[in-house]
């Protein structure tokens, strides 16, 4: 019988969460205060730890944290007061598994419950390095990577996935998905990107026949369809403020109003988003809400560019030419050893989609089995022209203010094309921060 421990001082909450418990045909061990709790975990295995955040000699934190010290596969529950939201956030950080407000709704309690249990039962698979199916790479910067996923995955808590275009922030969160509790539910992907600003509404939340011209039937939207799964928010910054603030509502309230619906309904989603863009910088620049930022930044993952572990590159092409073989039904191209070689020295600022381009562009045109350093076709790594090579010269009447200002646009202009206008990649190639490179083509009208 798997048995819970609750963490609380008021009777009548542990009467509620005690029912609710044996419900489920779980049993329930109470303990009133941070000490007790400390003792029964010290001598009794629990599938689950339900912990108010204000106790009598302690708080729920400090407990949060002992259990991370202490009982790391152990998923903790933090009960709040309703409206503690920075509490909530607070406590995923440390290492809970999720949250439930006060008054606690038994719903989302029987959710979470459930969900823990099917953690627990996945826990004999707990490792300190783990190979994180999806993900191909041996480098230390991968090792990382799948350990924080194996990590992320264990938990309710939103988690934000920074990293270049290309990177493969996407399989990423399928992997956080695929770890996670949640894993028989639906993983719903959406480019935030690349929704008419005028169909969002509908697309977030779904729609009811009539609610618009065109809206012929009901129509169910990503939360919805998401619903005890995982919704992926990719190019979350793309979003317009207009519709930050309904997403953020949804994602506090756990409820959504379809377009032309006169009611609410509830959505129990995980929320997973990414962006090449620095985020933070978007609330610096007022084109992101802070409020929903430090809601979706509650756990950060960094996703490493290509060029920070070419020693995956060999790992790579074999399975990107392995998965050609299988599509086309033919045998597999190889790579010749100076080709590989070539791959390894270059500057990928397309990152993993870059070199799966490469490979697919070769395997497509050479002639034989094999495939050498000119069927890459890779674009030279030329260091941006100096000033006694730019084309601008200085003009009759022209100041050096202005003429500097053309000079510098003209190599900012060299740089992002060489890039394919990745101004992250193009930033570390002329040895400037990010942030810089924002502030220039901003100041020089360079879009």
């Amino acid at each position: 019988m798997s048995h819970i421990l609750i963490v609380d001082d008021e009777p009548d909450i542990l009467e509620l969460l005690s029912i609710t418990i044996r419900r489920l045909h779980l049993t329930p061990v109470s303990a009133a205060n941070v000490t007790e709790a400390k003792e029964l975990l010290s001598n009794q295995s629990f599938q689950l730890c339900l912990t108010d955040m204000r106790l009598p000699d302690g708080s729920g934190m400090e407990l949060i944290s002992h259990i991370q010290q202490q009982y790391s596969n152990l998923p903790v529950v933090m009960l709040t007061a309703y409206g503690s939201m920075d509490v909530a956030i607070e406590a995923m950080k440390t290492g809970a598994f999720d949250f439930l407000s006060k008054p606690v709704e038994l719903d989302k309690l029987r959710s979470i419950i459930q969900n823990a249990i099917r953690l627990d039962e996945q826990k004999e698979s707990s490792q300190e390095s783990i190979q994180v199916p999806g993900i191909i790479g041996q480098s230390q910067a991968i090792e990382r990577l799948n350990s924080q996923i194996y990590k992320v995955s264990r938990s309710h808590a939103p988690v934000f996935i920074h990293g270049e275009s290309g990177t493969g922030k996407e399989l990423v969160a399928r992997a956080i998905h695929n770890l996670g509790p949640r894993n028989e539910q639906p993983f719903i992907a959406v480019n935030c990107g690349a929704i008419p600003s005028d169909l969002m509404e509908s697309e977030f939340f779904g729609h009811k026949k009539g609610a618009f011209t065109g809206a012929n039937g009901n129509k169910e939207g990503f939360f919805q369809a998401a619903h005890g799964g995982t919704l992926f928010l990719d190019e979350v910054a793309d979003l317009p403020l207009s519709m930050q603030v309904k997403l953020l509502r949804a994602i506090q309230e756990n409820l959504v109003r379809p377009v032309g619906s006169e009611t609410e309904m509830p959505v129990d989603v995980r929320i997973l988003s990414a962006s090449h863009k620095d985020l933070q910088l978007e609330v610096d620049d007022k084109n992101f809400r802070e409020d929903l930022f430090y809601r979706l930044d509650v756990i950060n993952l960094q996703v490493p560019s290509l060029r920070e572990r070419l020693d995956d590159v060999p790992l790579l092409c074999e399975h990107i030419l392995q998965h050609f073989a299988e599509s086309l039904q033919r045998p597999q191209t190889q790579l010749s050893h100076s080709a590989q070689s070539h791959l390894q020295q270059y500057h990928f600022p397309g990152n993993v989609r870059e070199l799966e381009n490469i490979l697919q562009r070769a395997v497509t045109l050479i002639d034989g089995p094999k495939i050498e350093i000119d069927d890459l076709l890779l674009k030279k790594n030329q260091p941006v022209k100096n000033n006694q090579e730019l084309s601008h010269q200085l003009a009759p009447g022209e100041t050096l203010e202005e003429y500097l200002e053309d000079a510098e646009r003209e190599i900012l202009m060299q740089a992002l094309e060489q890039c394919r206008w990745n101004k992250t990649a193009a930033a570390e190639q002329l040895g400037m921060s990010f942030r810089s490179m924002r502030y220039r083509l901003k100041k020089l009208n360079i879009d």
